[in-house]
């Protein structure tokens, strides 16, 4: 025993140890496979999650298209746009493209009907280019059916999926005649329906499946304010990390608060950093019942110190010296946590897609009505598994049973040999 011990005898005879005493060394792992079952779990849920998240944004929004809104929380609304606002953004650097939109929401008192006077689906009349619509929104401006008016042509109006066809019924179909009422008939404008746009769901910054457009230049004998009759601007950038630099140029052109530019890429940063917040803050939940483990180790251990006294008397009477006996104690921690760690993130991949099916049942909306919510696609809880995540777990476990291990084996191998088998 005056030389070094292999690690593998190390082991062995920490194993040995380990078995000898079966009930503690179980309910000590069972400590460390809470703590890292616990950590994976959180952690492959908030990684799945943030994923799903982000993946909705990027696919529900045009990375490259910013929205322009009059008004903001701070000032709030206030009057549309002019044409000379849309001019001034079309010149600003790494704009592409600018399209006004004047948008005409559906009341009581201002209603789209068809021929028989059956009211249709739609919750807003947008006046729009369609051409530049077109060229904007490529993957969400397409037709189901029909065709888009030519330019310049009015009288023509494109329907929603959802504004075509109420409750499995086409209410309004290619070639059909509609009209927009305003209170019972007192004016009215008529249209014929063009085309309907294929169904789109709840992607973007608004549902166009409850849309109507038609021609703006139809849209602007709708508007109360003809000299800045355009509620919303669309602008296409060159590149989207450029889409900040655009939006403080448009910012610019306005007084304080008086426009808000909405970014998609800031808003998928910003969702990512927040997600990503909460995520380390549940991780730091779950370890603190590792921390917990710990602390139990330790105090097992020094037990285990108290209960082998004599044996480590012989030990260092026979010439043990003290970073055989410290190594001795920590192989046991070590093989704690090994062990653990691997049952424990084991355990984890369970627990994630058992967490996964209860809360994607537990957080799909139910009993919601149409009219305030549209479109429900389900929300997919798959569990996201990092390597890094998994290593950083294994090494933690670890870690946390050699540093609390690492008093009551310091205090192993200082004990003196004589006073040692004088212990009973």
């Amino acid at each position: 025993m005056s030389g070094a011990l292999k690690p593998s005898k190390l082991l062995g005879m920490a194993w040995l140890n380990l078995k000898h005493r079966k009930l503690r060394t179980v309910l000590t792992t069972l400590s460390v496979v809470i703590g890292i079952t616990t950590i994976i779990a959180v952690a492959s849920l908030g990684e799945g999650f943030r994923g799903e998240i982000k993946q909705r944004l990027e696919h529900g929004f045009e990375l490259d298209v910013l929205i322009v809104f009059p008004g903001s929380f701070v000032a709030g609304l206030r009057e549309g746009f002019s044409q000379s606002d849309v001019d001034y953004i079309k010149g600003i650097e790494n704009v592409t493209l600018v399209t006004p939109l004047i948008t005409v929401p559906l009341t009581e008192d201002l209603e789209l009907c068809n021929e028989t006077g059956a009211k249709l689906g739609a919750f807003t009349i947008g006046g729009v280019n369609f051409n530049e619509m077109r060229e904007l929104l490529p993957q969400r401006f397409t037709l189901w059916k029909g065709e888009f008016p030519v330019e310049n042509e009015t009288g023509k109006m494109i329907l929603g999926y959802k504004a075509s066809i109420v409750n499995e019924t086409m209410v309004a179909d290619v070639g059909g005649n509609v009209s927009l009422i305003l209170s019972h008939g007192f004016m009215r404008w008529n249209f014929t329906v063009s085309g309907v746009l294929a169904k789109g769901g709840t992607s973007g910054i608004t549902n166009f499946d409850y849309w109507a457009f038609i021609p703006i230049e139809d849209a602007i004998k709708l508007a109360r304010n003809k000299e800045k009759p355009y509620q919303i601007i669309l602008v296409k950038v060159s590149n989207p990390q450029k889409a900040e630099s655009v939006a403080r140029g448009i910012e610019k052109h306005f007084s304080p608060y008086s426009v808000t530019v909405f970014v998609p890429t800031a808003l998928i940063r910003q969702v990512d950093g927040i997600l990503n917040l909460v995520q380390m803050f549940l991780v730091a939940i779950g370890s603190i019942s590792l921390l917990v483990a710990g602390v139990g180790i330790m105090n097992i251990m020094t037990v285990a110190v108290m209960e082998r006294t004599r044996e480590i008397g012989i030990l260092k009477a026979i010439g043990a010296k003290n970073r055989t006996v410290l190594s001795m104690f920590l192989a046991e921690a070590l093989l704690i946590g090994v062990i653990g760690g691997l049952i424990g993130e084991f355990t984890g991949y369970l627990l994630s897609y058992g967490l996964a099916t209860v809360l994607a049942n537990f957080i799909q909306p139910s009993g919601v009505s149409i009219a305030e919510r549209p479109e429900v696609h389900r929300i997919e809880m798959a569990p996201s598994f990092s390597p890094l995540w998994m290593l950083i777990a294994f090494i933690f476990a670890i870690a946390i049973c050699i540093i609390f291990g690492l008093y009551p084996a310091r205090k192993a191998a200082k004990l003196n040999p004589v006073e040692a088998l004088r212990y009973e």
